[in-house]
């Protein structure tokens, strides 16, 4: 129970003092820390960044910062996109799933690290601000929901909420400000992310998994409370210094994913996708529900904890003295 809130509130404190990258942290916190089974993970993180999203939207709304043009344009193009990357899902192993995972934990780094021009202190520290020189200009209908299509398929086969891309696109192609762009977003990732849970239900159902509904509750309560607490953080510390820290963990995490996760696709490469996500249930029909989230044998989530928390040791040390 301490590892799962801590974990939460760590994705929770993320999303209040970046206003991004929280989401991608909840995957390896629930297959790492927790031992869930990797597609459970990946549904459970949809659950999870949806409601925090939804949250969070909220004030946006009554600010009337919610652009519902590109909510209609690039949203349901999302939400369809999901639907079709969690039906894909079922096709791929969970270690090939992690396997990309990594791959889009290593090109959030690298957006989180790009070079950007200078941006005012009032834009900086809004939440969400990724640092983008604002230049709204529309880019033609067709980019905006040909771009909420693929990254609706990315959430939906790896579980990210997609922030780290939707912001610059909504602002880039829909030529939205940031602030708008930022509780726009937050929209489109509650749609997105519900839309893909919503598929993924009947995806674990068909391989005798299922979600474990109390993780999401703590998960979605304790993230909410991290969330208002990065917030009032976020005024008092240095964006930059913070997002290429981030970067870092997010780099390491996917080393630590990557080394992991490649050798069980390369081992298992012959054998049908299916077979894997059923390896943790197979001759085991009577075993309770509320078990079928934990990760299959072979992976040791106690030894993750220690390597966690010296990689952070790690990158701590190196910014911060």
């Amino acid at each position: 129970m301490v590892t799962m809130i801590l974990g939460a509130l760590a994705i929770g404190l993320t999303l209040g003092l970046l206003g991004s990258g929280g989401s991608i942290l909840t995957v390896p916190v629930l297959v790492y820390l927790l031992g869930h089974h990797d597609k459970v993970a990946i549904a459970e993180s949809l659950a999870i960044v949806g409601g925090i999203s939804l949250i969070g939207m909220l004030p946006y709304a009554r600010a009337k910062q919610v652009d519902w043009k590109s909510v209609l344009f690039f949203g349901l193009p999302g939400m369809g996109g999901t639907y079709i990357g969690a039906w894909l899902a079922k096709f791929m192993s969970g270690p090939a799933q992690l396997v990309l995972f990594g791959v889009v934990m290593l090109v959030a780094a690298a957006m989180m690290l790009r070079k950007s021009k200078p941006i005012s202190a009032k834009t900086a520290c809004l939440p969400g601000s990724s640092g983008l020189n604002e230049n709204p200009r529309a880019h033609p209908l067709w980019q905006i929901v040909l771009e909420g299509l693929l990254v609706g398929i990315l959430t939906g086969l790896v579980g990210v909420g997609g922030g780290f891309l939707i912001v610059p696109a909504l602002v880039i192609l829909g030529g939205l400000p940031m602030r708008l762009a930022v509780g726009t977003s937050l929209m489109i990732i509650a749609m997105k992310s519900f839309s893909g849970f919503f598929k993924y239900v009947g995806v674990l159902s068909g391989l005798h998994l299922s979600v474990d509904w109390n993780t999401i509750g703590i998960f979605l309560l304790v993230g909410v409370v991290g969330t208002i607490i990065g917030n009032v953080i976020n005024q008092r510390i240095n964006q930059q210094v913070m997002r290429k820290v981030f970067a870092g963990f997010l780099v390491a995490m996917a080393v630590f994913v990557l080394a992991r996760e490649i050798p069980h696709v390369l081992h298992n490469q012959d054998a049908p996708p299916a077979a894997h996500a059923l390896e943790a249930t197979r001759g085991k029909p009577d075993r309770d529900p509320m078990q079928s989230a934990q990760l299959p044998a072979g992976r040791v989530p106690h030894n993750t904890v220690s390597i966690l928390m010296d990689v952070s040791k790690n990158i701590s040390l190196r910014y911060f003295t």
